[in-house]
């Protein structure tokens, strides 16, 4: 699953780099002046940041999440194989008690 967000992750950042490299030569070819330009592309590195800030934020939370479903797994893994323990053991016990039985009737 992880893998999933990976790829997705990815496909978003290549997409998020390609619009931003398509507006800053939109804007180095756009008629305006050199401090317009910086301005603009100083608000867009800004938001940019923000965003980037945002959905590390986000992929922080995803991997708090999933460490949390990881050890609830392992949590009810690890019942379920106390569970089976008990289980042979107990089977194992009444086999033995059986046995004894058996070879009790067998010497009277």
């Amino acid at each position: 699953m992880a893998r999933d967000d990976s790829g997705a992750a990815s496909v978003m950042l290549a997409f998020l780099l390609g619009a931003a490299t398509g507006a800053a030569a939109a804007l180095l070819m756009a008629p305006v002046t050199g401090r317009e330009a910086r301005e603009y592309l100083n608000e867009k590195a800004r938001q940019g940041r923000e965003r980037a800030g945002e959905a590390a934020r986000q992929g922080r939370e995803m991997l708090d999440e999933g460490r949390e479903r990881a050890q609830d797994v392992a949590r009810q893994g690890r019942q379920i194989v106390e569970q089976g323990r008990e289980t042979i053991t107990s089977a194992i016990e009444r086999g033995r008690e059986a046995y004894q039985q058996a070879r009790e009737k067998e010497k009277a």
